[in-house]
């Protein structure tokens, strides 16, 4: 079986858990409203922890695939660059409390621009490295998660987009609502996407080790 395939038991193994997972979040997000209404949607509340402990986890994935598998070294490296930024965006609040104000895009800098010169000076081997990668399961949950984060919780969760369906009833609630749980449906898209890209990255490294050299 080439290393792309995915067996249809495993497939439905992943996609149950990736069901419970999300199913997991969204009950997360629903106790927290319920119980906890002081920190609801808050930098301190369940919503936004459970939004950097999914870029955590996507993080050291990713630091597996580049340093344990040794495996699309390149592109790894750039989503590493990409994710490490977010993580580090999420805890703006935090940062500007306890380090200085703007510390958090001191950091994004110093992760984001050597990132960015390492994928550069190595263009080549990163288009090689995408090629191989555009045509996964992995991508396809990549850019939807990318759309869901960056592109469509921006666009719906504009303060003049909740004035304008709500009027007189406006609430900011409802619109932090909206922003905050559509990003975190975002962010595990992203995880499950590393998930698989960790796993594909398993099977072609065995795939690898396993084929003859001639």
């Amino acid at each position: 079986m080439p290393p792309d395939t995915i067996g249809f038991r495993a497939t439905c193994l992943r996609a149950l858990l990736y069901i419970l997972l999300t199913a997991a979040m969204v009950q997360g997000v629903y106790l927290e409203a319920l119980y906890l209404p002081e920190t609801r949607l808050s930098e301190h509340g369940f919503t936004e922890y459970a939004q950097s402990a999914t870029l955590a986890a996507s993080v050291a994935l990713l630091a597996y695939v580049r340093l344990g598998l040794r495996q699309l070294p390149t592109l790894t490296l750039l989503m590493l660059a990409f994710l490490g930024a977010s993580l580090v965006r999420e805890q703006d609040a935090l940062l500007d409390a306890h380090v200085f104000d703007g510390a958090w895009q001191v950091l994004v800098a110093l992760i984001v621009l050597p990132s960015l010169y390492v994928v550069i000076r190595n263009r080549q081997a990163f288009l090689t490295e995408f090629e191989r990668y555009a045509n996964s399961f992995s991508f396809g949950l990549f850019a939807a998660g990318f759309l869901v984060t960056y592109v469509f919780s921006r666009l719906y969760g504009r303060s003049e987009m909740w004035m304008t369906i709500l009027g007189d009833a406006y609430v900011r609630d409802f619109k932090n609502a909206a922003e905050e749980t559509t990003e975190l449906l975002g962010y595990t898209l992203l995880l499950f996407a590393v998930i698989e890209l960790a796993l594909l990255a398993r099977r072609r490294l065995a795939t690898a080790r396993s084929t003859p050299s001639s």
